[in-house]
């Protein structure tokens, strides 16, 4: 079943690409042509992209086309932006979007919806790993079957006479291949200028590799060799994935400032996620640089930015132990009436206090050479430059008692931080809800290109020069379920990980709740749906109200545009959140 599934949207896929180049869909049109079994229930297929919109007004650009920054964090969780000077530096002279969120809190899915502006079911990208090499519906392999490469934003800015620069990570998958038992490299990713992209062997931290473009624009490896463990502090630090990728970048940048062309270059960091393999035997879990860890037999010591590490405790993690028994889901029965859902956190809680303490300690010591890249890139970058620092997803570590991991559609996992700097940009919060399908669309916006009517985000430039301009009310989610597959590296098996335990589900967020749902059905034919509803008046997702609360005038909006995101189309995509 998987392999027909898969295979109908890998032809869905080609059918799209047939429609960019030969002219105009209608959202009617793309909903009518996609076949009904091309995904999991809860994962449409993909939808055919209409012909691009008319240009946009640029609100804050300065004279010229103005050069953009992507700082890209990965796993990055919310606490731990208090212990990072420079990204704080940022909020204090810039935007902060205290209502930012991801479309789908797992690596991969959300990466690509970055890339395109589109929901995981339009981009078929609906897991990390193919499951079905042949028909893959995750990780790098899927991302290239259903033509998302011509669909990336930068593309579009590139095709529009942007220098276009990458450096970090990429996809999850996006590796080279041995061939004759030598490593071959990856292929070449449409709309890059300078492709420096750091391969997965660069989650341990050193000794890795990383790709650029030749002559003939050709990619090629360039091996980052892992030094002894019994190398000084500044050699080992020198090697570090981390450090690695802030020279690149900042080289990037200090070539542009002579050239005549505006410039965009996303910075994708692996921090702070964690290890896949030790790179040597005392790695911890989350490797920070050398020059940041605790000192052998202090867990308090070490750099953690603006406060002490001991400082850091676990009732900063919003959520932290909460009880299970009142989150259980809730089935909605004819008439209205509900009953109890089977559970579906059944899983041990093996972290242990000590463990999840420990965990949060090291990520915060592995940011602050994130931040350390923030400060560099801002300096080579300058003032005349936006500067966006967000992250693909945040990370539980202990909240509604999971072990460490990803993919719910609780604020620890699917809320994550954005900050804008640049010309033009009033300090302060701002509170409109934005999703990170909204950044491609706010990229070409201030580029003053073109936005293609098959982005499903909405641009929120305007709200740079002004935190009162209208815009969203609701963020959505969607997640689909999948067992571990080899090659998964957000099993996150170090800290008890629970990624093969959520089930498939649609959620939308507004300001008084949050209703999510699942389909507690694993396969790929049958549908079980229950529902989750919390509400914002408490500090967090802690009790399930569904029962009592679904007739409520929140939870009956909440109903109406959590079906309008099912199947959605572009343009009802974006219309469902205002």
């Amino acid at each position: 079943m998987l392999r027909r599934v898969a295979g109908a949207v890998a032809l869905l896929a080609l059918a799209v690409t047939s429609m960019l180049a030969v002219g105009e869909v209608t959202d009617r049109d793309a909903r009518a042509a996609r076949p009904a079994d091309a995904a999991p229930r809860d994962s449409p297929s993909p939808t055919a992209p209409p012909a691009p919109a008319s240009p946009s007004v640029v609100p804050v650009a300065p004279p010229g086309r103005p050069d953009i920054v992507l700082i890209l964090m990965d796993d990055f969780s919310l606490e731990l932006l208090d212990t990072m000077p420079e990204a704080q530096r940022m909020v204090a002279e810039g935007a902060t979007y205290d209502n930012a969120f991801v479309v789908d809190s797992l690596c991969c899915p959300s990466r690509a919806s970055i890339m395109t502006g589109q929901m995981p079911h339009q981009t078929g990208v609906l897991t990390n790993t193919p499951n079905d090499g042949a028909h893959p519906i995750g990780g790098y392999e899927a991302f290239a079957a259903h033509g998302n490469g011509r669909r990336q934003f930068s593309v579009t800015l590139q095709d529009s006479g942007y220098h276009t620069g990458f450096v970090g990570k990429f996809l999850n998958r996006y590796d080279g291949g041995v061939v004759d038992g030598a490593l071959r490299p990856p292929p070449r990713v449409p709309g890059w200028t300078d492709w420096e992209a750091l391969l997965g062997s660069a989650y341990s931290g050193w000794g890795f590799q990383s790709t650029f473009l030749d002559e003939d624009g050709r990619v090629q490896l360039r091996e980052h060799p892992k030094p002894p463990r019994s190398s000084s502090v500044a050699r080992l630090d020198r090697a570090y994935a981390g450090h690695v990728t802030a020279r690149r970048a900042v080289k990037f940048l200090e070539e542009q400032r002579a050239g005549v062309a505006p410039y965009f270059l996303e910075v994708a960091s692996y921090a702070p996620h964690g290890q896949i393999e030790k790179a040597y035997p005392d790695s911890p879990q989350f490797p920070s640089a050398f020059r940041d860890r605790a000192p052998a037999g202090d867990p308090t010591g070490g750099n953690c930015g603006t406060r002490p590490c001991g400082d850091l405790t676990l009732g900063d993690l919003v959520g932290y132990d909460d009880p299970r028994a009142d989150n259980a889901p809730t089935y909605l029965l004819p008439g209205g009436r509900t009953a109890p859902a089977p559970p579906w956190r059944t899983n041990e809680l093996t972290l242990s206090d000590k463990e999840a303490l420990t965990y949060y300690r090291d990520r915060a010591r592995m940011v602050q050479s994130v931040d350390r890249m923030i400060k560099q890139v801002r300096e080579a970058a300058g003032p005349d430059a936006y500067v966006f620092l967000t992250s693909d997803n945040g990370f539980h570590l202990g909240q509604h008692q999971l072990n460490g991991g990803k993919g719910a559609p609780y604020d620890s996992d699917s809320r994550v931080p954005l900050v804008v700097v640049g010309p033009g940009v009033v300090p302060g919060t701002r509170h409109q809800f934005v999703n990170n399908i909204d950044l491609a669309p706010t990229f070409e916006e201030l580029a003053g290109v073109r936005t293609p009517r098959y982005r499903s985000g909405r641009s929120f430039a305007d709200s740079l020069g002004d935190p009162d301009a209208p815009g969203a009310h609701y963020a959505f989610f969607e997640h689909t379920y999948a067992m571990v597959q080899p090659g998964e590296v957000d099993a996150d098996r170090g800290s008890g990980g629970t990624i093969d335990l959520i089930p498939s589900y649609l959620a939308v967020r507004g300001e008084e709740g949050l209703l999510v749902r699942l389909d507690l059905d694993p396969s790929w034919t049958g549908t079980d749906y229950a529902y989750e509803l919390y509400r914002y008046d408490r500090p967090w997702e802690d009790t399930n109200v569904f029962a009592e609360d679904h007739d409520e005038p929140y939870a009956r909006d909440l109903m109406r545009r959590l079906r309008r995101l099912e199947d959605c189309a572009p343009a009802r995509c974006r219309a469902a959140v205002r």
